[in-house]
């Protein structure tokens, strides 16, 4: 890894636990991480209850949209974190590779979701203290 990793966040739709995770470390990281985030088959749009329990948390997601996981992007990372499609995503080497085993927030109630925004939470103070400790 250089002076700065770059982690990327993968989920199906980049519309919910990818999402979160990128934002968490953006608000834990600063600029001391470069961050970025994509989905297998991404969403038109976050999911609406992801933007709600993130703004819970003072995150705003509002310019956020889900993007297009491509190979070179996976390739240009130090850290991908995959939540539930790790067979989909392309493997190089040199790049770590993490399965965070996380339900997907898409049709759940609220308090799934705020469950599903702490644990992912959590697993990225984790991953703070490991990249920049």
């Amino acid at each position: 890894m250089n002076d700065r990793p770059s982690v990327l966040f993968v989920c199906v739709h980049n519309a919910g636990r990818s999402q979160m995770a990128a934002a968490f470390l953006r608000q834990r990281a600063g600029d001391s991480i470069e961050v970025r985030s994509a989905g297998t088959t991404p969403a038109g749009e976050i999911q609406p209850v992801v933007r709600e329990v993130m703004a819970e948390v003072g995150i705003d997601l509002g310019d956020v949209v889900p993007k297009k996981l491509e190979a070179d992007t996976v390739e240009a990372s130090d850290v991908v974190i995959t939540m539930g499609c790790g067979d989909a995503c392309p493997v190089f080497p040199g790049v770590r590779y993490l399965d965070w085993e996380l339900t997907d927030p898409a049709g759940r109630p609220i308090e799934e979701v705020r469950a599903i925004r702490d644990d992912i939470d959590r697993r990225v103070a984790d991953l703070v203290a490991e990249l920049t400790g």
